[in-house]
Formats: C-alpha cells, structure tokens, sequence
C-alpha cells in the first residue's frame, strides 16, 4: 500500500511559518529552513521580552520618582519607606507621572509623608 502524507496540512504549516517571516531581510523571509529558525528565535525573544519590559518599566518609573524626591531633600528608599508608614497606597507608575507631569501634586504627596 502506498505512503499517505498529509501535504496539504504539511503547505499551510509551511505557509503559515513564511507569512511570520514576512519583512525579514535576505533568505530568512522566503526560504523554508532559515525562516523557521528565525521565527522561532523571534518568538523566542517575544516571549521572554513580555516580561523584561515589565521589569524596565518598572526601573523607570523608581528611577523618576527618586528625582521627583530628590527635589525635595529625600532618597527613593525613605520616600516609599515614609509612604508605606503613613498607609499611603499609590503604585509606582502613578507616582512617576506626577513627579514628571504634576509637580505640584507630587509635592503635596512629599508634603505628606514628611
């Protein structure tokens, strides 16, 4: 009995991995081997990049914030040390945009934790 081999499922694999290869630059947009590496190196990379760009914004964000305090004669670490003990709970990424964009309400929150 012959060999049955599903190639129509085997093309749409293949086209599907080459439409993910769309804009890579040289053999890797249009030729089957080279493009599979490389889209599975980019999801690779999409991956465990989701997660990096959490942690650098959240660099960021302590980074503005420590300048914002500063300002005001204060380290990061007694600044969110002083907001924890007065029961003050506004995340770092609200707290980074008053210290760049509202000055004046990032000076009231400094006011009252000193």
């Amino acid at each position: 009995m012959p060999r049955s081999v599903n190639a129509v499922a085997a093309r749409a694999k293949r086209k599907k991995v080459l439409k993910q290869a769309k804009g890579y630059f040289g053999r890797r947009k249009n030729v089957w081997t080279v493009a599979k590496n490389a889209v599975e190196k980019a999801l690779v990379y999409q991956y465990r990049d989701r997660r990096v760009r959490k942690r650098e914004f959240r660099k960021l964000w302590i980074q503005r914030i420590n300048a914002g305090a500063r300002q005001y004669g204060m380290s990061y670490s007694t600044f969110i040390g002083k907001l924890n003990d007065k029961g003050i709970d506004i995340n770092r990424k609200v707290l980074a945009d008053l210290a760049m964009n509202e000055p004046d309400a990032f000076k009231a929150v400094v006011d009252q934790v000193k």
